[in-house]
């Protein structure tokens, strides 16, 4: 998971508005009460489809499907042979499903290479720092680099050393973590600010609330108008303990070896797969999606090939039960997701010609699949009136969140531009935990959640893509910047 391409985070703001307070927010909604009896007359459909995947044939497919994955294919970093590989598979394993109309999308993608990389403090005493390059980071001369270090825990910290102070040293950024999003910024945002001053590395602090001496990765941007300068992750407890021994007056200096390389960008694909619609195919599609690629460590069952195979098997799913809407269900796999919103940008640019007309409602899967606790929807008041109805068909579940900001990576640029969206909410508290580390890998996943997410997933959007009316947009030349 990560940010837009520009590499803004940008802070979900929701109104939590349970199930039951839906109701009490019913005469606000005005909702015509034909409208209310249509959806109401989804109700045996939808408890047919969560009968259907988490107790009856379909249970545990889900899960099964993401194991070969997995293990099959391993970590599937953007440029990589094995990304490719997984798309093939991908390919021929939705044909085998009955997805109809399955193709890919070539898209022009970043190819960053890791190589050997390690990092040591040789001063005041040897210590060995777990260590993870940042993606599209470029490495180190060939012996290394080896200085002094400076140690701060914030940008407006780092603006009280001058250049001279900086010069030739490596910088620690060791911020205290207060989210995903103002915590990030570090990562992304370091070796530009470092290298201003002179520094010639840089070495941040985990994006994690906790650690047990786990490095995580993730990619950072370079102002290109800045000398470029090494950066890579440490641990938590690195981290700390560099700006612990630095606020003492300890002079401390690592050495840094990075063989990290940036090739030249690559051809990639995003995967398709449909549910075509019985009496719309290509316009008002509604939109299931996660990404496709990962990291380079552990093997991105969590991030984000559950989100994958929620939406793929949601689709195949309802196909196998012969339940065909009046819209395209479309199955999205996004490729180089993590390396800057290539695969997804490519396509909107491909699709930006007829978007309004083709495109509906937008689902993102792209923060965990653990046990599912209900949706985040974006939309304007009407379409959140209409959601709020469908909401109260998935029993069991008791957060629907109506949010007038993003839900979601991938989708973000469109929700922006006033298309709804719904993402998973979850139970992923733990989700920082194992984020861009060698610990994503199937064990993160459970069958039973799984299937509960993928009932959700398929639920929502069949009852979405069969309503007589499309969910309202907001008008064209809308901004979110009025929010």
């Amino acid at each position: 998971m990560e940010r837009g391409r520009v590499f803004l985070f940008v802070v979900i703001v929701t109104i939590a508005i349970p199930l039951t307070a839906v109701s009490a927010a019913d005469e606000k909604c005005d909702l015509p009460r034909s409208l209310r009896r249509e959806i109401q007359q989804y109700q045996p459909v939808v408890d047919q489809i969560f009968e259907r995947i988490v107790s009856g044939e379909f249970a545990g497919k889900t899960w099964e499907s993401l194991l070969d994955f997995t293990d099959r294919f391993g970590p599937r970093l953007s440029g990589s042979k094995q990304l490719e590989d997984a798309i093939d598979f991908a390919v021929k394993e939705m044909i085998n499903d009955g997805l109809e109309n399955v193709h890919t999308e070539d898209a022009l993608v970043p190819h960053w290479e890791r190589g050997r990389e390690w990092a040591q403090l040789v001063e005041p005493f040897r210590k060995n720092l777990p260590m993870l390059g940042l993606g599209r980071a470029v490495g180190t001369p060939p012996e290394g680099i080896m200085a002094e270090i400076i140690a701060v825990e914030s940008f407006d910290e780092f603006e009280s050393f001058s250049a001279e102070e900086v010069q030739g040293k490596i910088v620690v950024f060791a911020p205290a973590w207060v989210g995903y999003g103002p915590t990030g910024r570090y990562r992304y945002e370091s070796a530009s600010v470092a290298a201003k001053k002179g520094a010639i590395g840089v070495l941040v602090r985990s994006m994690t609330p906790f650690s047990i001496g786990t490095p995580h990765t993730g990619t950072l941007r370079y102002d290109p108008n800045v000398r470029r300068i090494p950066a890579a992750a440490i641990t938590v407890e690195d981290a700390m303990l560099l700006l612990r021994k630095f606020r003492r007056g300890d002079r401390m200096v690592v050495h840094l070896k990075m063989d990290a390389v940036n090739l030249e960008p690559t051809i990639s694909r995003n995967t398709i797969g449909e549910l075509q619609g019985s009496t719309f195919q290509n316009t008002s599609v509604v939109v299931v999606s996660g990404h496709m690629d990962s990291w380079d460590v552990g093997t991105g069952a969590s991030d984000d090939a559950g989100g994958v195979f929620v939406s793929w098997k949601a689709v195949a799913f309802l196909k196998a039960m012969g339940l065909r809407p009046k819209r395209t269900i479309r199955a999205i796999a996004w490729t180089a997701e993590e390396q800057g919103l290539e695969g997804v940008s490519v396509y909107e640019r491909q699709h930006a010609a007829d978007e309004r007309e083709e495109f509906n409602v937008f689902f993102e899967s792209d923060s965990g699949t653990y046990e599912p606790t209900g949706l985040d929807f974006s939309g304007n008041p009407e379409a959140r009136c209409i959601f709020a109805e469908i909401a109260k068909l998935m029993r069991g579940f008791s957060e629907f969140t109506y949010t007038n900001g993003t839900v979601g990576s991938d989708i973000g640029n469109w929700v922006g531009r006033g298309f709804p969206g719904v993402s998973l909410r979850n139970k992923n508290e733990n989700y920082f935990w194992y984020h861009h580390t060698e610990g994503d890998t199937i064990e993160l996943e459970d069958p039973e959640a799984l299937d509960k997410s993928t009932a959700l997933w398929a639920a929502t959007a069949y009852v979405i893509a069969d309503l007589s009316i499309d969910i309202p947009k907001e008008p064209v030349g809308y901004s979110p910047n009025a929010l």
